[in-house]
């Protein structure tokens, strides 16, 4: 673990800088399609990584609650340490993942790029174009300070590719469904649920049962889209009362099957 600067000075800890800097660059767009968070709100946040996103959060906002889930330890006590100098009192987390069961599962863990942790690691192995891709997107939108990535020659990438997936780790870790944890934790209101779980998602939203459905007003989504998973992933969401669904792929990732859903209860809001 090691304590960084991000862009704007806010210091931060992590695993990989580079790597907190780009999770950093990334949840800038994540409040658009008219989702919003106001103060009181409560946050889930599944696949948290080391937080990032809980962090600006609670700078932003003198009174929100977030929920922050990552089943990884090493990432978790990551998670942990952001957490405390938020100094957001209602920022909580959790060492589990989130499923569609309530038991103990394994998940590889990549120490070289620990944001790629997943149960599903044969997502990318069976189809290395795309991740190869995925790679790629991140050089070729890196945040400014990493001006030099884009002189990085393609024929590099997968080269790169193989580095991050190499010297890959097993851990078993927990997993309950959502509607698990709103019940233990007696939760009445979900205002924003964003996951990002490394192909997990379709499964998340299985464990959603149809009472809980009810109290999530927004959700933001990164879906791999393999095995027709976005069809899948807005279909679950237009027959759970979400009317506005937005589908959007970051620049640079064009050429991926990576492809972020933003959905919210209402037209207009």
């Amino acid at each position: 673990m090691k304590k960084i600067n991000l862009n704007d000075g806010t210091t931060a800890y992590c695993l990989k800088q580079n790597e907190a800097i780009v999770l950093d660059d990334h949840i800038k767009g994540y409040l658009k399609y008219g989702i919003k968070i106001n103060e009181g709100d409560v946050i889930i946040d599944i696949g948290a990584n080391i937080g990032i996103l809980g962090l600006r959060l609670s700078q932003s906002y003198h009174d929100i609650t977030i929920h922050a889930f990552e089943p990884i330890p090493e990432i978790h006590k990551v998670l942990k340490k952001n957490s405390e100098i938020s100094q957001n009192p209602k920022f909580n987390t959790y060492m589990m993942g989130i499923s569609n069961v309530n038991k103990k599962v394994q998940f590889t863990y990549y120490p070289n790029s620990p944001a790629l942790s997943t149960t599903q690691p044969d997502i990318w192995k069976q189809d290395k174009n795309n991740f190869i891709a995925a790679v790629r997107g991140n050089i070729t939108s890196a945040p400014k300070q990493f001006w030099w990535a884009k002189f990085i020659p393609q024929f590099i990438t997968p080269l790169i590719a193989k580095y991050l997936t190499s010297n890959s780790q097993i851990i078993t870790s927990n997993v309950i469904t959502l509607s698990n944890f709103v019940k233990d934790y007696k939760i009445k209101q979900i205002n924003l649920l964003k996951i990002d779980c490394e192909g997990e998602e379709i499964n998340v939203l299985n464990g959603i049962n149809d009472s809980n459905w009810k109290i999530i007003n927004n959700i933001i989504m990164e879906v791999n889209d393999v095995e027709n998973n976005l069809e899948k992933a807005k279909t679950i969401l237009l027959n759970n009362g979400f009317k506005n669904i937005q589908t959007q792929k970051e620049k640079g990732f064009e050429k991926t099957k990576l492809t972020n859903i933003y959905a919210s209860k209402t037209l207009n809001n």
